[in-house]
């Protein structure tokens, strides 16, 4: 169940838009908000030893404080949604998953920009970390993201999602948005080559068939979607359907993976256009024949 929702701020336009996007959710969704501003403190031993470092840090830590209560009693006059703070004096990374597991969070909503700006730039970098290490969901929200209501949520994976525990999360947000769930099994058809775009194209109706009875969604509809960069197909059959949102699964992976195999879902939170739901699996990904290779999330 969606109870607490966690957003990071830098007072930055990215970090802004996805502060609205939690705001006007909550006006549909009973949950209640928890801003973070995150501060990394750390100064010299030389500086902390004069007391300079301290002083000034304590005179930041005091701005900051205000700002976040002053941003706190503007959401809750003006939209009338439940907000509480929090100020970390550590990195962001840390300083989230803490406070997901201090304080319950079910999400954390975050804005990414990869496209301009310099404080866009990083602060998308930092949702991408964020992605790679939380224990819940995180929401990425594009910068120049518009708000509006998801009526369709697509799941896009490259094999056929079964984990109940990822899937449970997808069709609960689908129902409290009522919004339509579409579901798109892409094939690399450069490294599946013929056979594999084959056999997913096969497995599709038995797969959509899994969904509607697992989750009684009889609009769900599942495709099969191949090309040679994934991104750019997605970004495709996105403009093509009309997607609200999109939801793909990260998976744990060893350190080689992640060196010679990007994340894709990393990829993703930098060039999306509209919001992108990651969400953590609870398996690791298992070494397998290169036929059923999958595209590394």
């Amino acid at each position: 169940m969606l109870n607490k929702i966690l957003v990071p701020i830098d007072f930055s336009a990215c970090a802004d838009n996805a502060v609205n996007f939690a705001v006007q959710s909550a006006k549909i969704l009973p949950v209640e908000i928890v801003l973070m501003h995150a501060m990394d403190i750390r100064g010299s031993v030389y500086n902390d030893y004069l007391g300079v470092n301290k002083e000034y840090n304590q005179e930041i830590l005091h701005d900051m404080k205000t700002k976040v209560a002053k941003l706190k009693r503007k959401i809750e006059e003006n939209e009338g949604v439940l907000v509480s703070t929090h100020i970390s004096t550590g990195r962001l990374k840390e300083s989230v998953n803490s406070l997901v597991e201090d304080l319950h969070i079910d999400l954390v909503v975050m804005g990414t920009s990869g496209a301009s700006g310099v404080i866009g730039k990083i602060w998308g970098s930092n949702t991408a970390a964020v992605i790679g290490n939380c224990k819940v969901p995180v929401l990425a929200i594009p910068q120049y993201y518009k708000w509006k209501k998801p009526q369709t949520i697509l799941l896009s994976s490259n094999h056929f999602e079964k984990d109940h525990a990822v899937l449970d999360i997808i069709f609960e947000m689908a129902d409290l948005f009522m919004a339509s769930v579409k579901v798109a099994v892409f094939t690399d058809i450069e490294a599946e080559k013929v056979g594999g775009l084959l056999d997913h194209t096969r497995q599709i109706p038995q797969y959509e068939k899994f969904l509607k009875e697992s989750y009684h969604e009889n609009t769900l509809t599942a495709y099969s979607l191949s090309g040679l960069h994934f991104e750019e197909s997605l970004q495709e059959f996105i403009d093509w359907n009309e997607v609200d949102m999109m939801v793909m699964v990260t998976y744990k992976r060893n350190l080689l993976d992640k060196i010679l195999k990007p994340s894709m879902t990393k990829k993703m939170s930098y060039q999306t256009e509209v919001p992108l739901l990651a969400i953590p699996a609870q398996t690791e990904v298992q070494a397998e024949p290169k036929k059923k290779t999958m595209v590394n999330h």
